[in-house]
């Protein structure tokens, strides 16, 4: 449990500093395809079946392949998504 509890903070935290590293709209746009694009190949290719909802499109939109990254790490783990 508190495994899980520091790996979402820690993914917050990385987040937070991503956003404010990556400012501007078109950044923003550009990663959440890029990410979005990433994830979409993850699940064809590995079969994953993450859901495409709210919390992961932000979470690729801020922080674009590393959020998608974190996001397939996570469902790899068990712990989201």
């Amino acid at each position: 449990m508190a495994t899980e509890i520091v790996i979402v903070l820690a993914a917050i935290v990385i987040a937070y500093l991503l956003y404010h590293v990556l400012k501007t709209v078109k950044n923003m746009v550009v990663n959440a395809i890029i990410g979005l694009l990433v994830l979409v190949i993850a699940n064809i290719v590995l079969g994953l079946g993450i859901a495409y909802t709210w919390v992961v499109v932000l979470t690729c939109a801020i922080a674009g392949v590393v959020g998608a990254i974190l996001v397939i790490l996570l469902h790899y783990v068990g712990i989201f998504f």
